[in-house]
């Protein structure tokens, strides 16, 4: 019996393809046409994974368009249900709240005020779209007078554990109210720690934790600070949120807040750290949440007014990378845009 020879296969290749490429290595054959596309696509972009921010104000019939945030607004309670019924209709499953309170003390005790902003925005939401998952953001910076995250002392620095009593207690009027996910987002060591004891010793044991785990330092949240008027009126938050140019500690703190009963952890901001939600996905078996940041919209949005990008092509690319990047959960300012976008592609 002849031996069986392996065919050569650059010789073959010469023969057909003057570039030298061979013909069996042809990755276009899929890209062909759409069908094939989408057929062999790696990551699936839809509705399901978005949440979408919304700042509560106090007050009634309140609707105050923030400049920064083009085609958002601080909304009152009273006006949360027609916004309620077009993300409905949008099929956008999560929202999560902010508060903007009229009035700010050195504890920032609207926080956790029963008729505060956000407790009352839940109440609302339980009313008027039940089926909305609410997700309540924890943190001190939009009720202080100062603007930090915190409770800080005679020299102005951040107390750390006396601000854990505190967003454990705003974590528990959020539960009353019916939240059904608190996320701690001051970076305060042991805050996932303090709510998880604070919720169940208030018996909201089934209440969800998403931690805001790697939370950066970040030039990108000043649409967002103008948005909660939460700039901080001395110093800055370097000494407890995270370095810009570090990844190992945002794992560290990944697994920290794992450790302390998270069931969710985030990256934010989500564009500029791809390689840390890629890094952190690759860490933990929990559903890990990214954050495309105030800043993240405000450059799309305003390059796209420009006419120097394509909006619906360059977001929808954007949202795929971080979703590519690890993320189940996308948090984005354009999630309303995005999913009726996703809907006209159907």
């Amino acid at each position: 019996m002849r031996e069986q020879q392996m065919p050569d296969l650059a010789e073959d290749a010469a023969q057909v393809s003057p570039s030298g490429v061979p013909l069996r290595a042809r990755p276009r054959r899929l890209r062909r046409t759409d069908g094939l596309r989408r057929l062999v696509r790696e990551h699936q972009l839809q509705v399901d994974h978005f949440v979408h921010p919304i700042f509560v104000a106090d007050g009634v019939d309140v609707l105050h368009p923030i400049p920064a945030l083009a085609g958002h607004a601080r909304l009152s309670v009273d006006r949360l249900p027609s916004e309620l019924a077009e993300l409905t209709r949008l099929g956008i499953p999560a929202v999560l709240l902010f508060g903007v309170p009229n009035d700010k003390d050195a504890t920032g005790s609207r926080a956790w005020s029963p008729d505060g902003p956000v407790p009352r925005a839940i109440r609302e939401i339980r009313r008027a779209a039940p089926e909305q998952v609410v997700m309540a953001d924890v943190c001190l910076c939009e009720y202080t007078g100062h603007g930090h995250c915190g409770v800080v002392d005679a020299a102005g620095a951040v107390m750390n554990d006396a601000t854990l009593v505190l967003l454990a207690r705003a974590a528990v009027a959020y539960a009353d109210a019916g939240a059904d996910i608190v996320a701690p987002s001051a970076m305060m060591d042991g805050h996932v720690a303090a709510l998880r004891a604070a919720l169940d010793g208030a018996g909201h044991e089934d209440v969800g934790i998403m931690s805001y785990s790697a939370k950066y330092a970040s030039a990108f949240y000043g649409p967002f600070r103008d948005a909660a008027g939460s700039t901080p009126r001395f110093g800055s938050r370097r000494g407890y949120q995270m370095d810009v140019a570090n990844a190992r500690e945002a794992l560290r703190e990944v697994a920290i807040d794992e450790a302390e009963g998270a069931d969710i952890v985030m990256v934010k901001p989500a564009g500029p750290f791809l390689d840390v939600i890629a890094a952190a996905r690759a860490r933990t078996t929990l559903p890990l949440a990214a954050y495309q940041v105030s800043g993240e919209y405000a450059m799309l949005r305003a390059a796209a007014e420009r006419g120097w990008l394509d909006e619906r092509a360059a977001v929808l690319e954007c949202l795929t990378g971080i979703r590519r990047a690890g993320a189940d959960l996308v948090i984005s300012y354009y999630a309303k845009q995005a999913a009726g976008w996703l809907r006209d592609e159907r």
